[in-house]
């Protein structure tokens, strides 16, 4: 028998700052807290301890939440709809739910019309909503024509089903592709200390055409986090077990990376991942910077960062530091690399 969730009585919420988020006129929260490690695919986890952190990112004023039916397909978003409960119907009081499809179980892309229209339907129940405020496609799809995921896409947004609809991991061609349909109202890729692709063109764009951008990823999957060294091994259901980046001669020259970087975040009176994400945020063009938690104490330490203003010195000392990283990646519907 399901185990019946409390509802959880918000108070006491503080002004975190927000933000409008690009041309949408949503008022989001600067950090969003992020449901990809409560989906199955980061080990074992506690189910009261990450509903416990999601009532504490409310209770924080966190009122931005980023999921997908991709994350357990549907484990993830059938969590966070049980943690809200009372808060995303009706009035749903600010809160702003985003989650993503197009990404088949088996792995691989599908942005058909049918398999995207299907999966707002699914996101719908499993979250127990009747309208998506961000449906964003996961990973481009180069076997569907742009127009025809752009188009159902809006169909959606005309029914009702969706209120905006964004982008994750695509280029600029890929925006543009879609943008020449409707709009690309967001756009959500990786973006941290040891991966800043994004600037040369991405940003730009997103900047030139007001898209909102929510940046996936800033601790670097846990890198930036101060809490792995050289030894540090992961469960097989983690992906990060099956990357390089977590291994061999990558890890331990960002590892000493990361160790300077503490060193010059303890100056500032931070932890390292609270400076990682403040640098997230202080990014021309990056509105929200998403960080997962599994604990009230993640959570806490990491939405603190909100409050952080980097000085250009501070920037700029933060380059020099970083100065010899090794570019790591990331997931994908088809592996880890």
């Amino acid at each position: 028998m399901e185990k019946q969730a409390k509802t959880h009585v918000f108070e006491g919420r503080p002004a975190m700052k927000r933000i409008s988020l690009g041309a949408t006129g949503l008022q989001v929260s600067r950090i969003a807290f992020g449901t990809w490690q409560i989906g199955g695919q980061w080990g074992t986890f506690d189910e009261d301890r990450a509903i416990n952190a999601i009532h504490e990112a409310r209770d924080l004023g966190i009122n931005f939440f980023d999921t997908a039916q991709a994350y357990g397909f549907g484990a993830s978003e059938r969590l966070l709809g049980k943690a809200l409960r009372g808060e995303i119907t009706g009035d749903r009081e600010g809160v702003v739910i985003a989650t993503k499809g197009g990404v088949l179980p088996e792995g691989g892309r599908d942005t058909s019309a049918d398999y995207l229209r299907q999966g707002v339907e699914q996101s719908l129940r499993a979250l127990g909503v009747e309208t998506i405020d961000l449906y964003q496609v996961h990973w481009p799809d180069p076997t569907v024509p742009a127009a025809e995921t752009a188009g159902v896409l809006q169909a959606l947004v005309d029914e009702g089903k969706i209120r905006f609809a964004g982008v994750s991991n695509y280029d600029v061609r890929q925006m543009a592709e879609f943008a020449a349909v409707r709009p690309v109202d967001t756009l959500q890729p990786p973006y941290h200390l040891f991966r800043r692709g994004i600037e040369a063109e991405v940003l730009p764009y997103t900047i030139e055409h007001n898209i909102g951008v929510l940046a996936y990823s800033p601790l670097a999957s846990g890198l930036l986090t101060g809490r792995f060294d050289e030894n540090t091994t992961f469960e097989e259901s983690d992906w990060r077990s099956q990357s390089t980046a977590f291994t061999g001669g990558a890890l331990k020259r960002n590892l000493a990376i990361v160790r300077r970087l503490a060193e010059f975040a303890q100056e500032r009176g931070l932890t390292v991942a609270q400076l990682a994400i403040a640098w997230v945020l202080a990014r021309p063009g990056v509105h929200v910077a998403i960080v997962g938690a599994r604990s009230s104490g993640n959570i806490k330490a990491s939405a603190a960062a909100a409050d952080v203003e980097l000085s250009a010195e501070d920037l700029s000392r933060i380059d020099d530091l970083t100065a010899g990283a090794v570019p790591i990646e990331g997931a994908t519907p088809e592996g880890v690399v």
